[in-house]
């Protein structure tokens, strides 16, 4: 589109205004907001607050955002390099220029934090025609405002002593944004080119705050011959011995009245650089080097606190020499000093912890805590301490697991037969650790509490061998000595050939 030419969105737009949404008529204009497809057509409702997309997508060729030149084609955004080609990758430089070496242009910052009187208007700074990239911002929220002044005079924002809303100005051939907002300081920013000279002022209400400016300025313009480099006086020695250094700065200067001006007047292809030499190169005298005070070693009663002090000699910037206490005037600072030598309040002490009781599983450790007074050396009733700062006086323990209860068993007892096969027993108990009985060992493991015994049999004086027999020759004598009744009197004697040896 021709310079100059209606916003092609807002033509778009534009031509819904005859066009019934929702049963009324509304002027369109482009919705700017965020939230929406950068190629999708969102018209707002002028006058009212809202709106809405009445297209999905815009004509092809319109630009996707402001200032790109990035185009909408089938409702997607193509990349367009500053060459206007579709697809292409040229770039501009810092200076706008397409596909160049940034060698054009100077880039111009700094900070503007003069001490400026009240009331009126003020320059901050100038900003050369063609400049680009402008960038001018508050350091911090104040009631001062910018404002922007052509090379004629006029004023284009916050003139005549009155304040305009934030919002974009079509100024000097190009764009600025003004902002201002409660939260963020006030600012100015413009992609450029300038097709005129601008100056930035400031409406000064207060103390200014600072300034920061930074633009990019055309090489070789004019006037350049009007400002030169001069070198400032040097400055103060760093240091009064032992080698320090003195600096001269160079400034611009405006030849007609001498003033300083901003470095960006003068030619940067002409700047002289600055100088540095050495000056108060002689050794220091001997001086005492002190320490800072160690903390107090103790909070009342009388503590004490040190530091370092060495005699040294300062030779030059790197060296330094220690030298004997003798060389530095006398007599030596302190070392030490006393501190904090008021009465420490009544307070608590607690004494040893005592062993673990139980020795295993869960138990309590206690220690006795007693309230002293401040140097420890009287005991007081415990109402001169605060209770609530008094150490506990028990705590939980566990110095080991206790061994689990285990099946204990007696002796065994005597055989229930005098003579032959029987029975003994003994007593199977589960034990805690404790000898405590307990429920808790598990019956698989249990031992046996009676088991069979036999007891041997001898033949009294009156007993003949040869007489022994089985007295009725029946049928039950083995079962006798298969049921094992042979340690029965009456039965041995019944069977007695059959139960011998058993």
């Amino acid at each position: 589109c021709p310079p100059g030419s209606q916003d092609f969105r807002e033509l778009q737009c534009a031509e819904f205004d005859n066009v019934p949404f929702r049963g009324k008529y509304y002027t369109w204009k482009t919705y700017r907001g965020g939230g929406v497809k950068a190629c999708s057509l969102n018209c707002l409702a002028e006058g009212f607050n809202f709106y809405t997309e009445r297209a999905a997508a815009v004509v092809d060729g319109t630009p996707c955002r402001q200032d790109s030149n990035d185009i909408c084609v089938n409702g997607e955004c193509k990349h367009v390099g500053c060459d206007r080609v579709l697809g292409s990758d040229s770039k501009e430089d810092k200076c706008r220029v397409c596909g160049g070496d940034g060698s054009s242009c100077e880039t111009i910052e700094g900070v503007f934090n003069h001490s400026l009187p009240e009331g009126g208007y003020e320059e901050v700074i100038q900003i050369p025609k063609g400049s680009v990239h402008i960038d001018i911002r508050e350091l911090n929220l104040s009631i001062n405002y910018l404002a922007l002044r052509g090379d004629s005079g006029e004023y284009f924002i916050n003139g005549k002593l009155s304040i305009d809303p934030p919002r974009r100005f079509d100024i000097a051939g190009t764009t600025f944004h003004y902002r201002r907002s409660p939260e963020e300081p006030e600012s100015l920013e413009a992609l450029g080119p300038t097709n005129i000279t601008l100056f930035v002022m400031v409406l000064v209400r207060t103390e200014l705050q600072g300034i920061r400016y930074k633009f990019n300025a055309p090489v070789g313009r004019d006037g350049s011959s009007l400002y030169s480099w001069h070198y400032t006086p040097w400055t103060k020695c760093s240091v009064l011995c032992a080698g320090g250094s003195q600096i001269q700065s160079v400034v611009c200067r405006k030849l007609s009245d001498g003033s300083t001006v901003p470095n960006h007047f003068c030619s940067a292809d002409t700047k002289v650089p600055e100088r540095q030499r050495s000056c108060n190169t002689e050794p220091c005298p001997p001086a005492w080097a002190i320490g800072n005070w160690s903390e107090c070693s103790r909070s009342c009663n009388e503590g004490v606190r040190t530091r370092s002090v060495f005699c040294k000699r300062k030779i030059s910037a790197s060296e330094e020499k220690t030298l004997d206490d003798a060389s530095c005037s006398q007599p030596r600072p302190k070392m030490l000093e006393p501190c904090n030598n008021q009465t420490c309040p009544p307070e608590w002490v607690a004494l040893d912890w005592s062993e673990c009781t139980p020795s295993c599983g869960p138990g309590f450790r206690h220690r006795i805590v007693l309230c002293k007074s401040g140097d420890h050396s009287v005991t007081l009733p415990t109402s001169q301490c605060h209770e609530a700062t008094k150490p506990p006086t028990s705590m939980r323990c566990n110095l080991r697991r206790c061994p689990p209860p285990r099946w204990v068993t007696g002796e065994w007892g005597e055989c229930s037969a005098q003579c032959g096969l029987g029975q003994q027993r003994r007593s199977v108990q589960c034990l805690a650790h404790t000898g405590q009985p307990s429920l808790e060992c598990l019956e698989a493991l249990q031992p046996p509490g009676m088991q069979q015994c036999e007891t041997k049999c001898e033949s009294g004086p009156t007993d003949n061998p040869e007489e022994c027999k089985d007295v009725n020759k029946v049928a039950y004598c083995p079962l006798v000595l298969k049921f094992k009744f042979c340690s029965r009197t009456y039965f041995r004697q019944m069977c007695c050939k059959t139960c011998q040896g058993h």
